[in-house]
């Protein structure tokens, strides 16, 4: 007998096919051979965490690399050990590639993997889990207070998001692109309890709202 939650993908895969909007299936055909997305996003493998529909995105807009955690191992020398190489492979890709315009890095609340970096507890009989969490432990040294209202396991959160924009300078590709001006990196937040996006200000240094206002001022010429 199928488990409950296969069930539900199982009807929702048949809710696609019968309720699908007009024209939905001529979209991924036009896609089916070719790809050109606009971006790379990095997030977390978390099941509340759905890129695709709070950033309201077609099919084949973003190429979308999904870890526990949402963390990028900083770069070593293509010899080295790579054990774990799926995120640095996604990188090259994306901007070899696909020669991406952005890039971005979205933590999100609550965040599982977050907690346990934080308290330094692992599961037993997970060492995978335990060495690639590993990425993540440099964020809690000299980790500040949390500002008032957050947690500190969220205050981790947003303030690794910023440590993984700095791992990602570690890679050569990445550095070049950025330096001629072809690359831009974003930090963006995921508040699940509030369904509310939420974008690194550098100014204010915090994670701000992505409302209509902050939208124009970012999609404004010169931004």
């Amino acid at each position: 007998m199928l488990l409950l939650r296969v069930k539900k993908l199982l009807q929702g895969i048949a809710d696609f096919r019968r309720q699908r909007p007009e024209g939905y299936a001529e979209r991924f055909a036009k896609v089916a051979l070719t790809q050109a997305p606009d971006a790379l996003l990095i997030c977390c493998a978390d099941s509340r965490v759905a890129p695709n529909v709070f950033a309201s995105v077609e099919p084949g807009d973003l190429l979308v690399v999904r870890n526990v955690g949402n963390l990028v191992p900083c770069y070593t020398p293509p010899e080295a050990d790579r054990a774990g190489a799926s995120v640095p492979a996604a990188i090259e890709l994306a901007l070899q590639s696909f020669h991406v315009r952005d890039v971005i890095v979205c933590g999100h609340s609550e965040c599982q993997a977050m907690r346990a970096i934080y308290s330094g507890t692992r599961l037993p009989d997970a060492p995978h889990l335990a060495a690639w969490l590993r990425h993540g432990e440099p964020v809690r040294e000299g980790l500040g207070a949390a500002p008032v209202g957050l947690s500190p396991q969220d205050h981790l959160s947003q303030q690794s998001v910023l440590v993984q924009l700095q791992n990602l300078r570690t890679y050569p590709v990445v550095r070049r692109a950025e330096a001629s001006g072809r690359l831009r990196l974003h930090a963006w937040w995921f508040d699940i309890g509030r369904a509310e996006v939420r974008d690194h200000d550098a100014a204010l240094g915090r994670f701000v709202p992505l409302d209509e206002a902050r939208v124009a001022r970012l999609q404004a010429p010169g931004s």
